[in-house]
């Protein structure tokens, strides 16, 4: 990857540098730290030798950032922001000892007894405003005036309440200042009370709570941890649970998670079978119960406790883990549940797992706050020269200060106006635009950040693809079938049905039965392809966790249902399952004539195409985890008797536990590079006695209570050998509309794209690559997982060998390695094309945002749909949210809402790109309009003796910045480079934006020479031209320095629109109008010089030829110099345009 950083492999005889970083060597280094440090800083921690890692774990203080803190000590490390850095310590230190954050402990939590808690829980709220009465005002404040920009205003208009210091009226200064601060807080205001009214709304719900007396109702703010909860269908979990009962008979329910994961396939809880068991809802209250629950944490897919009924004898103990809970935020999709509340507020799964939103600041609008601090430094330099030319005469100090206030234009209040009045329009244009339908602006303040991202991380389930799977392939082998020859399948199955059912006439159910037997008894002759493709087709309709679920009844269809009437309409069935892949599958089976008409704890019946019903007894359950990558089940046939082992899994794991055979290998291959999940089926036909021998030690093992996991793997493992292979199936997600082309555009445009799941490895690894994000020639380097610090070690020095591959990480990897590496880790990765990290808790994937924030500079984006993405979007500069089946909770998040994934191209490639520009040119044009103002009257001081006198009065100098150049200025929002067509189709054109170069010292720097050359010409034209007529000095100055702005907008101006012309000719009319009612005006100096205008000169040959002339000087050079530099050296889109 980085060719720049050397690997040398260090021999493990060389006890001395393994030792090198514990004792004396240790500080030896850093003596000599600062001296080699470059060459050693990304190498150092990454070139230990293997037995480094045997010595003490308290080398962590080699790693990056302690490095760069030993760095710079002293004086000079002080300065260099050592001061903010202890400002910042010691007031988290203040902040921590004043509400200490109290420590998160496990806990006991008695069945309906909430005063029995020792310790003081949350209150049960949901909180997402930023501010309360008290903070709103001085927050608000605060956020404004944070800004340079708008702490000078503040300043310079408070200063006009001091006679001596008064220049002109009071609203020349507090006007627009007003303007902008009331804009800003009644946005903030509406904001606030929106998130307020949500709020109230989620904390007021209703709910049911259990007691001795009976139900009463309850807000969801006032449950407290102990109370019973009871949650309808349909209904929102209020806070974290135990599911103890169901009123479904089965003892489970199904809940929907997506707000949480983002996942839309429901999943399955199992309530507390002692509790379950109990005759009726009261007798909650008459048993001794408690939950031993763990200790809060971050992680919504695991969790430990017990739950212990003290009052039976022997005391009942049941382990409890993830399939029991109910976390909050999740809503129940079958039957109503009662849960035992064991966390709350914030202290639930998913506000923990939730971000504080940021208040968004954009690139452009820090660039801006830069140039004006610069802008300033010129302003304080200007005056103090002006003060020493005066030769501090008199009180130099207040003169000192009315110079300030006088070239106080050199910094216009009218930025802030302007730019905010642009990002509105943009906010209008972007919601406007017809080829993006439903597009929303949530955060009007940085529309420009479009225009300048680097990093794309996206979601993949709902944001890349549809969440929809179809099988499309199924190979046994030596037969492969597709899309295309379904039919055959059909027919196969309709065949070995009927044929199952000719022998036995005399009962229908006891017919399928035969057909394994047979199957058996043939010793080793290859079976008909009929008899295979039927084995297949039954281990698929058995071998997962999908429930039918028939619409107008309660749940699952019951068994007795199923004996009384056999009623089970195809047309009212839904499935549903903890994977979207495993319904793909029943579906599929349905679609061929096997179909799975009802399923509870313990047993599962089949419907042949003939219409007969084959029940299966469920023995035993191993379901699907990251770990095993693959999920078995047992079952017994009602009919024959026959007990079978079915299994399915990832390749991988499958390819050591089937019997040898020459093709699985190869055709996984074939279907990966096509972009389908493929699981591999087998099967294993047990006899009585393997199972009765297997089942007790099963439950011994489960009922071990050291490393209970693991002895439960090793059981399950023995049977877990030759197993039959059955088939193969290919299953695709399908992908979002245009998310290939989407991509490979996004690319094109310079943008770095990592994909953040939730979702397995492989299922993440298929869709990067049906999607374009890894193109095929690419490489894919997939991350071992690791776990200590030793094998992160190692596995980065394999990784950093490669090149231009994609990476493929786990989320558990990455967090081992951010622990110890995240300097080096961030740098590799950031040199892949793309990166896809699966596994990703929302926490993990805001983190991610953050370092890369942090680590590169540059901008990010981020995009998805579900709840669970909200923190990344919170995080990044940019939040994208797309409005998905997962509900509206990502894009009521987001900066930008959009309705498919595919519209974020043109949001980048023309909005982004418009805004940025006309941004940064309305800025700059902004600047150059109070700096041209500034110098004419830095020319005109310095002509009359340094006097601190304006050059213009009051209205002259409102009139200046509204009405008679503001249309013409502001329609540069209208202006565009490039056609958006041609954005499209160069998305190349994106890499210049994020280089910055629209808005830089430099252009800003060629803006002021500009600025400095106009004024100079406008004022000293006037006073050389004014010849006797010394009071007409400000009309002729005036006049000509309306017409330059115009003239130099009309310069500015890319692509013409006929606003822009009516823009101009509107100003030139107002102005013109103007000078009859204001020739008080056009005196020098006070109105008490007495020299007033007489319209009689204006309309003279004298002034226009005196204007014209001046104007003519001004501007020309401008013009043949912009002439020349299209033709000599064009920027690149106009190459394309032309």
């Amino acid at each position: 990857m980085a060719d720049g950083i050397p690997l040398r492999p260090v021999p493990r005889s060389s006890q001395r540098r393994a030792a090198y970083y514990s004792g004396a060597a240790a500080q030896r280094h850093g003596r000599y730290q600062v001296e080699d440090e470059s060459s050693h800083l990304d190498e150092m921690p990454l070139m230990m030798s293997e037995e480094g890692f045997e010595n003490d774990e308290s080398d962590y203080h080699t790693l990056p950032r302690a490095r760069i803190a030993q760095r710079r000590r002293g004086l000079e490390w002080f300065i260099c922001g050592g001061w903010k850095f202890l400002c910042t310590s010691c007031s988290e230190w203040l902040l921590n000892a004043c509400r200490r954050r109290k420590e998160l402990k496990a806990r006991t939590v008695w069945l309906g007894c909430p005063e029995k808690c020792e310790e003081k829980y949350p209150k049960n709220t949901i909180k997402n405003q930023k501010y309360n009465i008290f903070t709103f005002i001085p927050g608000v404040l605060y956020e404004q005036f944070k800004f340079f920009l708008n702490l000078y205003f503040l300043v310079v208009s408070c200063s006009q309440f001091v006679p001596a210091l008064k220049i002109g009226y009071l609203y020349t200064y507090w006007a627009p200042l007003g303007f902008v601060l009331t804009v800003t807080v009644v946005r903030e205001a509406v904001d606030e009370f929106r998130r307020y009214k949500r709020d109230k709304e989620m904390n007021s719900q209703l709910y049911s709570k259990l007691t001795v007396r009976g139900k009463v109702q309850v807000k969801s703010s006032d449950i407290q941890v102990g109370d019973l909860i009871i949650v309808e269908k349909n209904q929102r979990i209020p806070s974290d649970m135990v599911f103890l009962r169901t009123s479904e008979k089965t003892g489970s329910c199904f809940i929907r998670t997506d707000q949480l994961d983002g996942e839309t396939d429901w999943k399955l809880k199992v309530a507390v079978s002692c509790t379950q068991r109990l005759p009726a809802l009261g007798d909650l209250f008459s048993i001794s119960a408690y939950v031993y629950a763990q200790k809060p944490q971050l992680d919504i897919h695991s969790f430990e406790g017990t739950f212990t009924r003290e009052d039976s004898d022997p005391a009942v103990h049941e382990s409890l883990s993830i399939e029991n809970t109910l976390w909050a935020s999740t809503v129940v999709a079958s039957g109503t549940v009662i849960g035992v509340v064991i966390y709350t507020g914030k202290e639930t799964r998913s506000v923990m797992n939730t971000s504080n939103p940021k208040n968004k600041v954009g690139l452009l609008d820090l660039e801006l706050n830069q140039l004006t601090k610069a802008l300033f430094l010129a302003l304080v330099a200007l005056s103090v020269v002006m003060v020493t030319l005066q030769g501090f005469v008199g009180p130099w100090y207040r003169n000192l200060f009315r110079f300030l206030l006088l070239f106080s234009y050199i910094i216009p209040i009218s930025l802030r106006v302007n730019l905010d009045m642009g990002k509105a329009a943009y906010g209008w244009m972007i919601m406007r635009d017809e080829q993006i339908p439903g597009t929303v602006v949530r955060t009007s303040t940085i529309p420009e950040e479009l225009g300048r991202l680097v990093y794309l991380l996206t979601d993949k389930t709902g944001t890349l693809t549809q969440n929809e799977m179809i099988f499309k392939r199924l190979h046994l082998g030596t037969v492969s079938y597709g899309t295309d020859t379904m039919d055959e399948i059909q027919s196969h199955i309709v065949s070995s049905y009927s044929q199952a059912a000719v022998p036995a006439a005399g009962g229908s159910s006891s017919g399928p039965g035969c057909t394994p037997r047979r199957a058996q008894a043939a010793p080793k002759v290859r079976r008909s392809v009929s008899s295979r493709v039927q084995e297949a087709v039954k281990a698929l309709a058995l071998c997962h966790n999908v429930t039918p679920v028939y619409e107008g009844r309660a749940g699952a269809a019951d068994t007795e249902d199923a004996e009384v009437d056999q009623d089970f309409s195809d047309d009212s069935r839904a499935y549903q399952a903890s994977s979207p892949d495993e319904v793909a599958l029943v579906q599929w089976t349905e679609s061929v004539g096997l179909t799975l008409v009802s399923r509870d704890l313990t047993s599962m019946q089949l419907k042949t195409p003939a219409g007969h019903i084959l029940t299966y007894y469920i023995l035993q359950i191993f379901p699907f985890t990251s770990e095993s990558k693959r999920m078995g089940i047992i079952v017994r046939e009602e009919a024959s008797g026959d007990i079978t082992f079915y299994m399915k899994g990832a390749d991988v794991a499958m390819a050591t536990i089937v019997q040898y055979n020459d093709w699985l290998e190869e055709e996984c291959g074939n279907m990966a590079r096509e972009g389908l999940r493929t699981l591999v089926v087998a099967k294993k036909s047990l006899t009585e006695e393997q199972y009765q021998d297997f089942e007790s030690r099963y439950n011994q093992a489960k009922l071990s209570i050291h490393d209970r996991t693991l002895k439960v793997a090793a059981v399950v493992e023995s049977l877990e050998r030759e197993m039959e292979l059955l088939c193969l199936t290919g299953v695709e997600d399908q992908l979002q509309a245009d998310v290939r082309p989407t991509l490979e555009m996004l690319r094109n445009a310079g943008i770095k794209i990592w994909m953040l799941t939730g979702d397995k490895l492989e299922t993440a690894t298929c869709i990067a690559k049906s999607s374009h994000l890894v193109s095929r020639t690419q490489d894919i380097h997939i991350f071992r997982p690791v776990s200590t610090r030793g094998e992160a070690h190692l596995e980065l020095n394999a990784f950093r060998r490669k090149h231009d591959c994609a990476l493929v990480i786990s989320g558990d990897s990455l967090e081992v390695c951010l622990k110890y590496y995240e300097h080096e880790l961030v740098e590799l990765a950031c040199q892949c094309p793309a990166v896809v990290c699966c596994r990703c808790s929302p926490t993990q994937k805001a983190h991610i945002v953050k370092l890369l924030q942090h680590h590169t500079g540059r901008r990010t984006c981020a995009i998805g749909d579900g709840g669970n993405d909200v923190s990344m979007i919170q995080a990044a500069d940019c939040g994208i949210g797309i409005e998905g089946k997962e509900g509206k909770q990502a894009s009521l998040a987001a900066d930008f809402s959009i309705s498919q994934f595919k519209h974020i191209g043109r949001l980048l490639m023309v909005h982004g790109r418009n805004s940025y520009k006309r941004s940064a040119a309305l800025g700059q044009f902004v600047m150059h309009r109070g700096l041209i103002i500034s110098t004419m009257q830095a020319v005109f001081s310095s002509v009359f003796y340094f006097a601190s006198v304006p050059l213009y009065q009051g209205f002259l100098m409102v009139g200046y910045a509204t009405i008679y150049t503001m249309f013409p200025v502001f329609s540069l929002v209208l202006d565009q480079d490039v056609k958006p067509e041609m954005a499209l189709l160069y998305p190349e054109l994106y890499k210049d934006l994020t280089k910055g170069r629209s808005l830089s010292f430099k252009t800003f720097l060629i803006w002021v020479l500009i600025s400095i050359y106009q004024g100079g010409i406008l004022m000293y034209g006037a006073l050389l031209l004014f010849e006797s007529e010394f009071v007409h000095v400000v009309a002729i100055s005036f006049t000509a320095l309306i017409l330059t702005e115009l003239l130099m907008v009309a310069l500015t101006i890319r692509t013409w629109h006929w606003l822009m012309v009516v823009a101009e000719f509107l100003s030139l009319g107002c102005y013109v109008a103007s000078l009859a009612f204001l020739n008080e005006y056009f005196g020098i100096g006070r109105v008490s010089f007495g020299a007033f205008l007489d319209v009689a000169f204006i309309t003279t040959v004298t002034f226009l030829w005196k204007v014209s002339a001046i104007t003519l000087v001004s501007c020309l050079p401008l013009y043949i110099l912009k002439y020349l530099k299209r033709k000599f050296s064009p920027p690149s889109y106009s190459k394309l345009t032309s």
